[in-house]
């Protein structure tokens, strides 16, 4: 049986080393680095014993330093706007779970919608040395993007397709999914729109391109329209408010930037004792879980979260097993989903 040195840290106040390892172990810290980094260079004898002597310390491995003599961190940073919003944590979800069972963890860190907070996170990522940066959009600062380029490791952009990525991206056209919600509205006989929208950049994007589409559709500017800072079930109720403020018409349809804003106009809607979708038509964005069960149930475009985060995924794999080129631009597509809100 292992003979135990008193390694405990209450009373020695000192960190458990290597050293200490190779000591109980009876081998040199050389070999336990060696069994630490590369595993099959060690016979399963010394192994077994090192093993056993970690067990014992309970000595944890300096990832750093590892990472220093691998040049592999096997650590992924994830930056996503909101950690709470289910859009961006059901793409992580399946983005840390593919990148888990390759043997890599993610360390993930929320930015808000500001570019600057981002440009800061990111600095705060890059002093870690991950192997791979997995970003939310397309739109960073000058130097979020000079920071990146020159850490010379790869970087996912998701959410988003351009076809300037800084390395890859991995998303869809919002633009495309605006238009396509508005040829939806125009084909199913609705002749007057509005908008109701959060304040970040593609939410303001997908915005402009439904109400610029619909316009030339319907042959009249769509002039109802609100936005605020974030979506909310709160935000929802007094959107639909404000556009009755604007004298909106009986019978409009209204495109909102996300689902949250959709159910909490439809919350309101339905507090008034108002018709969906004959007094008020309404259509989200994002096909949350629960869209298909509001009274009545939210049309909606629906985008793949679990595809976006493991198609990011793989193309970080891509780029670390292989020196041939993968595409740049990886677009995952959306869909219109007709339920009975609109």
């Amino acid at each position: 049986m292992m003979d135990t040195p008193n390694l405990n840290r209450k009373t020695t106040s000192r960190r458990v080393t290597m050293e200490d390892v190779g000591r109980l172990a009876g081998v040199s810290q050389v070999t336990v680095s060696r069994a630490l980094s590369d595993p099959d260079k060690v016979s399963p004898k010394t192994l077994k014993k090192i093993t056993d002597a970690i067990d014992a310390t309970g000595f944890v491995p300096n990832a750093i330093a590892g990472a220093l003599a691998s040049k592999k961190s096997k650590l992924i940073s994830a930056l996503v706007p909101s950690i709470t919003n289910i859009v961006y944590s059901a793409a992580v979800a399946s983005f840390s779970s593919v990148m888990r069972e390759h043997g890599y963890q993610v360390l993930l860190s929320e930015t808000g919608f500001d570019p600057k907070d981002e440009e800061a996170m990111i600095l705060t990522h890059l002093s870690r040395r991950p192997d791979a940066v997995l970003l939310t959009g397309i739109h960073h600062t000058a130097k979020a993007r000079q920071m990146l380029l020159a850490s010379d490791i790869p970087v996912v952009e998701i959410w988003d397709t351009t076809e300037t990525p800084i390395d890859i991206c991995v998303g869809f056209s919002h633009d495309r999914a605006a238009v396509k919600a508005a040829e939806y509205a125009f084909e199913n006989g609705f002749t007057c729109a509005a908008t109701l929208s959060a304040g970040d950049e593609r939410a303001l994007r997908r915005r402009a391109a439904f109400e610029s589409r619909f316009a030339e559709l319907a042959g009249a500017a769509v002039e109802n329209a609100v936005h605020c800072e974030r979506a909310s079930l709160a935000n929802g109720r007094d959107g639909l408010r404000a556009l009755q403020a604007q004298s909106m018409e009986k019978g409009t349809f209204v495109f909102c930037s996300s689902d949250v804003l959709a159910h909490g106009m439809l919350i309101e809607a339905s507090a008034q004792g108002l018709k969906v979708p004959t007094d008020i038509a309404i259509m989200g964005f994002g096909d949350q879980e629960f869209a298909a069960h509001t009274e009545p149930a939210l049309t909606t475009v629906r985008v793949d979260r679990t595809t976006l985060g493991r198609s990011a995924a793989m193309a970080l794999l891509s780029r670390f097993d292989s020196a041939e080129p993968i595409a740049s631009v990886n677009d995952i597509g959306f869909e219109i989903v007709a339920r009975h809100s609109a």
